[in-house]
């Protein structure tokens, strides 16, 4: 046995929708995370990929997420909206909230819509793709379990709290930054720990609040910035948490129940989530927009690069890993692949 499979991705995409709805999970919820993981697990971004099938379909399982949720969504103005999640899979909800606001920034130039109730969605990236593909400017973003020291602290305080943006560009992939505001997402340190590998310098801190290389020891992770300038992590952090929970009425990452914290794998974590999109249509115009979009990417891109280096659009990386994966295979580690059924 192998501590990587690599899979195909339409076998990946059945295995995994398939143990979803196995765990009880309706058919559009189960798509709904099915797509977000392979957004991730295309990508490269394997953390947060089809290696949280398994923890999804315990919490279906448990009763902390609703696996048959009815959503609801409360229109507040013309460009603001609230959708409650039912605590339900958050990936549904987040799909559902980002569709809304780019209907509705179609309508009034830029809107927001908050998204209450819900749970952990994965990858930020894949709803401010989606709205991307849809021809807007979009932000996903979302507030999640305390799991990150302040900057000069040693405790946990905010959540990893990703931040996603989107925007498209005519006749190329869309320009993508997909990015958590601690230095590593949490769950690299699960899938490093899974692999035995050791994490890199600067990243993650022991229960002392110590930085470590050691997964295992891993108590808190270091914001965006590192030890010295961890300051500006700490504040982005700050930041979703204003837009996801404060301004929603959700839950605040240290009073939030754990993901993995499992002696409560029953009560839901309410978790919210925050999805803006601005339609160039109703700014610059769209010509304007793609001709300078375009010419900015060309002279980002041919830019100078230090020697032995490249320089990249945000997003770039992210496309050259999936024209790779659709070649080869997406890897997959060997607890995940037990889990899908893979051969190992």
């Amino acid at each position: 046995m192998t501590d990587i499979l690599v899979a195909p991705r339409d076998q990946l995409e059945t295995r995994t929708f398939a143990a979803l709805q196995a765990a009880g999970a309706d058919e559009a919820s189960a798509r709904a995370a099915t797509r977000a993981m392979l957004h991730a697990s295309r990508l490269g971004i394997d953390s947060h990929g089809v290696r949280l099938a398994s923890h999804y379909a315990d919490v279906l399982q448990s009763g902390r997420v609703n696996p048959t949720p009815k959503m609801e969504t409360r229109r507040t103005a013309s460009g603001s909206a609230v959708l409650d999640a039912d605590n339900g899979l958050g990936h549904a909800a987040a799909y559902a909230a980002m569709e809304l606001a780019c209907n509705m920034a179609r309508e009034s130039g830029v809107a927001a819509v908050g998204v209450v109730n819900s749970s952990h969605f994965g990858a930020a990236g894949a709803y401010a793709l989606a709205g991307a593909e849809a021809g807007l400017i979009t932000i996903s973003m979302s507030n999640t379990d305390s799991i990150v020291a302040l900057h000069g602290g040693a405790e946990r305080f905010h959540g990893t709290n990703p931040i996603a943006v989107a925007a498209p560009v005519p006749d190329q992939r869309p320009w993508l930054l997909d990015m958590a505001t601690s230095s590593i997402p949490f769950n690299r340190v699960l899938l490093y720990k899974t692999l035995g590998r050791g994490l890199p310098e600067g990243v993650a801190a022991d229960p002392s609040g110590q930085p470590t290389l050691d997964p295992s020891l891993v108590e808190m992770l270091i914001p965006l910035g590192g030890t010295d300038f961890g300051f500006k992590g700490a504040a982005l952090a700050g930041m979703v948490t204003l837009f996801s929970a404060v301004l929603t009425g959700s839950t605040l990452d240290h009073e939030m129940i754990r993901m993995a914290e499992t002696h409560d794998f029953e009560t839901p974590r309410r978790i919210g989530h925050f999805c803006l999109a601005v339609d160039p249509d109703r700014f610059a115009g769209r010509a304007l927009y793609d001709e300078a979009m375009t010419r900015y990417l060309a002279a980002l891109r041919a830019s100078g690069a230090g020697e032995g280096k490249n320089v990249m659009a945000p997003g770039d990386r992210e496309w050259a890993v999936e024209a790779e994966r659709q070649r080869t295979g997406i890897p997959v580690d060997r607890d995940t692949a037990q889990f899908l059924g893979l051969n190992t």
